[in-house]
């Protein structure tokens, strides 16, 4: 049978990280065409690639803080597909500094972080929004995290960043309708290597902390960005949570 997305086209920046990844393969077993965005990664990006269902899959480098970047993958995506319904923004980045230590976030880091999360993702949605509403039913998903909301995480600068997100996606909902509907999907820790030391055994600290007590895991954010792609249809400027409810503590 065919898939609920056989015939669309799927671009995950971000793509050959975990999240990223995990939403490449369940968007191709779905049926979508998915072309696959990373920074520096290209050999992950390959070997995701390879293991795919279907056929067309494709790669793009794109850097999220340069401009000439985006909008050179924008045309190299589009130009080979012909088309763009789906976007999945799943790029970011972070580094872990207390929150009480002021100095410890320079500007430098602080402008890093707020490229990265909040302009890096408006830059893509405004190179691939035109294809986007071309299509009439496009979607744009943006990973955020709980940290935009709750002010915990890996730094101030990253809960701004997401944050700022979060707001974003409400701005661009308004903004973008009726032909694309923009939400956004916020993990709380996932079982990654997004924060580097943050292994397993911490993970399952924290999830007994939660009233689930389950370590997520990038499937199951996956889930939810699949949830708003194909079941969502009357919604939009919605935030799904996917935390194991660690939000509610």
């Amino acid at each position: 049978m065919a898939g609920e997305l056989t015939g669309k086209v799927a671009v995950v920046v971000g793509g050959s990280g975990g999240i990223g990844a995990a939403c490449v393969r369940m968007l191709a077993a779905e049926g979508a065409t998915v072309a696959i965005g990373y920074h520096t990664s290209r050999e992950k990006a390959e070997a995701i690639a390879t293991g795919l269902p279907g056929n067309g899959h494709s790669l793009f480098q794109i850097e999220v803080d340069n401009s000439e970047s985006v909008v050179a993958a924008a045309k190299a995506v589009i130009g080979g597909h012909g088309h763009a319904d789906i976007l999945v923004n799943a790029a970011g980045t972070t580094k872990q500094v207390p929150h009480a230590d002021l100095d410890g976030l320079p500007d430098t880091l602080m402008d890093r972080i707020l490229t990265s999360n909040v302009r890096g993702p408006f830059s893509t949605i405004r190179a691939f929004a035109p294809a986007l509403k071309a299509s009439g039913d496009g979607v744009i998903v943006n990973l955020s995290s709980i940290s935009g909301f709750t002010g915990s995480g890996s730094s101030v600068g990253y809960c701004a960043s997401k944050g700022a997100l979060d707001t974003m996606t409400l701005s661009l909902a308004r903004a973008l309708g009726p032909e694309i509907r923009v939400l956004c999907v916020s993990p709380g820790a996932v079982a990654t290597d997004f924060l580097p030391g943050r292994g397993r055994e911490e993970l399952a600290r924290i999830a007994q902390g939660t009233p689930l007590k389950r370590i997520v895991e990038p499937e199951d954010v996956a889930r939810a960005v699949m949830a708003c792609v194909t079941h969502l249809r009357a919604t939009t400027g919605a935030k799904i949570i996917v935390d194991g409810g660690r939000f509610l503590v």
